[in-house]
């Protein structure tokens, strides 16, 4: 079992990509998937400040509770601390974020004050290399209210034995009731990074974006999660559910993109493609939870 690290506050961004550049790794990955580290944050409050530009930035209305992705935010700098620290063995510059899959246990009001636990675990085989998962359970008091799984992928030698993606309907299979344009604005990743805390290069300009291996900034994958769920805002279930999405190929900024869904009961599948309705970007799903598990801590 590894050792947990309580944070007292939240470390600055600077602080962390400071870090990322200049953190000597060991390179040393275990031979099988186990707990890497872990980080508590206790006593989270949020800023209605910034959630009120969060909710702008992404397309939600204006509500008094959280948007099903914004515990994400909140948890970042964890996730950050952990992928920075000792406790992960290869360098943060170049992992790709692969999925990313979220249980709403119960709606989150902006007043609560939330304890934030992460776990990083890994490695796990894939058929690009290999796997590490970040666990985040926000509670409020002992009820636990969200959980999340964001998952990491370090490119290399591949595996047969291994994990596969899938959330959602294979596009073969996926026939939308519904199809929208969108067009995303050149400074989307700039404004996201403001209110995310994520400012990874890739997403702020061309200029520091070419480095990297794209001709322009590129879109965060959360913001896609999270502008796709504002869309279907008015679909979301009132009770308990989980939503699950694959990353798939960048969207360079500015671009024009489709979303498309398709609801068949209470489960929505959808994907967000390019203007000609098949470069895929990313694909998702979304279900109420059949069994509510307990959620006492």
């Amino acid at each position: 079992m590894s050792n947990t690290v309580e944070l007292k506050s939240i470390p600055s961004t600077l602080s962390f990509y400071r870090r990322a550049l200049t953190a000597r790794k060991s390179g040393r990955v275990p031979g099988e998937e186990s707990e890497l580290g872990r980080v508590l944050l206790r006593g989270r409050r949020v800023d209605v400040a910034a959630l009120r530009t969060y909710r702008e930035v992404c397309g939600f209305r204006t509500g008094d509770g959280l948007p099903v992705t914004y515990p994400f935010v909140l948890a970042a700098p964890l996730h950050m601390e952990l992928l920075v620290s000792d406790a992960f063995p290869l360098p943060v510059m170049g992992l790709v974020h692969v999925r990313n899959s979220i249980t709403r246990h119960r709606a989150i009001g902006s007043a609560e004050t939330l304890d934030i636990d992460c776990i990083l675990t890994g490695p796990c085989p894939s058929a690009r290399g290999l796997e590490f998962d970040l666990h985040t359970r926000v509670s409020a008091g002992r009820e636990l209210v969200w959980e999340g799984v964001t998952t990491m992928l370090r490119r290399g030698r591949g595996s047969r034995v291994g994990r596969k993606s899938g959330a959602g309907r294979r596009p073969s299979e996926f026939t939308p009731d519904s199809v929208i344009d969108w067009h995303i604005p050149a400074n989307t990743g700039r404004r996201y990074a403001r209110v995310s805390g994520d400012s990874n290069p890739i997403h702020l300009s061309a200029l520091t974006a070419k480095p990297f291996g794209f001709r322009r900034a590129i879109a965060h994958g959360m913001w896609t999660k999270a502008r796709s769920l504002a869309e279907l805002e008015c679909l979301l279930p009132d009770g308990p559910f989980r939503v699950s999405v694959d990353f798939k190929l960048p969207i360079l900024l500015p671009g024009d993109v489709q979303f498309q869904y398709r609801r068949e009961g209470d489960d929505i599948d959808f994907f967000v493609r390019g203007s000609a309705g098949r470069k895929p970007h990313l694909s998702g799903s979304l279900a109420p939870l059949r069994e509510q598990a307990d959620t006492t801590m």
